[in-house]
């Protein structure tokens, strides 16, 4: 079992579900949902990434007990206890299982490396500091500045 994820990897999940969640609503491409929501992507490969994207034309796969199936994007805010895993092998599962986008959010660096996995899932597209805007082909008209991603959990 693997420690509970810390504050601000919670707070940065909250954030990009927050940010899909806001667009999605005023433009319908699809479903968002957040962690803990189990993906099975295969009999042997059932896990339960940070934040998850459905487009529209996929939405078959959404099931009452989870996705049964490759989502379009997961998202993975990296950890100390599960960061060398969803660079490793799980990056290479969702490459062959069909996620079609992946983006691993690194709360330390504040870093976002976003993979075409089907394409290549060794090698990001890009990767975005806390300074830069970026967008995704999966969600077009979105700009995301990554420092909204990085904004801490609210305190009194």
């Amino acid at each position: 079992m693997w420690p509970a994820p810390d504050t601000f990897h919670q707070s940065i999940a909250g954030n990009i579900y927050s940010i899909l969640r806001q667009f999605l609503e005023k433009h319908p491409l699809g479903e968002v949902f957040i962690a803990p929501l189990d993906v099975l992507l295969s009999d042997i490969n059932v896990y339960q990434p940070d934040v998850i994207f459905i487009s529209k034309r996929r939405r078959s796969i959404i099931g009452k007990h989870g996705i049964e199936g490759a989502p379009d994007l997961v998202v993975e805010v990296l950890s100390s206890g599960t960061g060398r895993f969803d660079k490793g092998s799980k990056r290479k599962i969702y490459a062959r299982t069909g996620v079609r986008e992946l983006w691993l959010v690194d709360p330390e660096a504040k870093r976002i490396h976003v993979y075409e996995v089907a394409r290549n899932a060794e090698v990001p597209t890009a990767t975005y500091d806390d300074r830069a805007t970026f967008k995704s082909p999966l969600l077009p008209g979105l700009r995301i500045k990554a420092a909204s991603i990085f904004r801490p959990p609210l305190r009194k």
